[in-house]
């Protein structure tokens, strides 16, 4: 029976439209079905997406050095998830990796976070999850840094907003609100979708709370030159390039 690993809701799109065509992900996942599921959910968010179905597959990709980030299962056949990832920092590769693991399997977690694993992931996962951990690990690596919309850029890991060359003062929590937004561009994200990415899983406050800072977002916008760039979608929530 296929092992269902992962659960894709409509919170699964957080991403979709963003602008990640420039990194690329490895995935590392010997179930096929879900591991092509998985890549196509991920090239609809924007992302490139190679798969290997076996570790020694995933190592000689990982060889080729054109990826941003690898997504590896510890149970991987020829060579586990841990031993891939071990083998890859002894040759000094620097490649992010994100483990995925069972539930109850609190041994793989350790061994794989001392093998050089950057973060993991446990199994079953909500896709949106998924997003977020990629996309954590994509800006402490330098990795989709810059994203842009009309005359509007974003340097993400220099922290800063520019509308035609001229700099926007934003809290952390504007500047992230405005990078959920722009990498979710061409699609419509729920109050919902929007305070989990910004604010996180366990924020415990109305959505309202949303509607507040894009009003902020919205007034520092308009007065460096770049009005009406967030889009209000009634009963719904916001969007940028829809």
């Amino acid at each position: 029976m296929e092992r269902i690993c992962c659960s894709f809701d409509t919170r699964g799109k957080l991403s979709r439209g963003a602008h990640h065509g420039d990194v690329h992900v490895l995935l590392g996942e010997d179930e096929r079905r879900f591991a092509h599921l998985l890549a196509r959910r991920l090239e609809e968010a924007g992302f490139a997406a190679s798969l290997a179905f076996t570790g020694t597959q995933g190592l000689e990709r990982a060889n080729h050095g054109d990826l941003d980030l690898a997504v590896v299962d510890v149970m991987l056949p020829e060579m586990d998830g841990v031993t891939l990832t071990r083998t890859l920092r002894d040759q000094g590769s620097q490649l992010p990796i994100l483990m995925l693991t069972a539930r109850d399997a609190v041994d793989d977690r350790v061994r794989g976070l001392q093998a050089g694993a950057d973060d993991y992931l446990v199994k079953p996962f909500a896709f949106a999850e998924l997003l977020a951990r990629i996309d954590a690990l994509t800006r402490r690596t330098g990795r989709s840094a810059r994203l842009a919309f009309g005359p509007m850029e974003m340097d993400v890991p220099a922290h800063r907003v520019t509308v035609g060359g001229r700099p926007v003062d934003l809290t952390p929590k504007e500047f992230e609100l405005l990078e959920c937004l722009l990498r979710s561009a061409g699609r419509v994200l729920t109050r919902s979708e929007i305070k989990e990415y910004v604010w996180g899983f366990t924020f415990d406050a109305p959505t309202k709370v949303v509607d507040l800072y894009v009003h902020y977002l919205r007034r520092k916008l308009a007065d460096a030159g770049a009005s009406d760039v967030i889009e209000t979608i009634r009963g719904v929530g916001y969007a940028i390039g829809r």
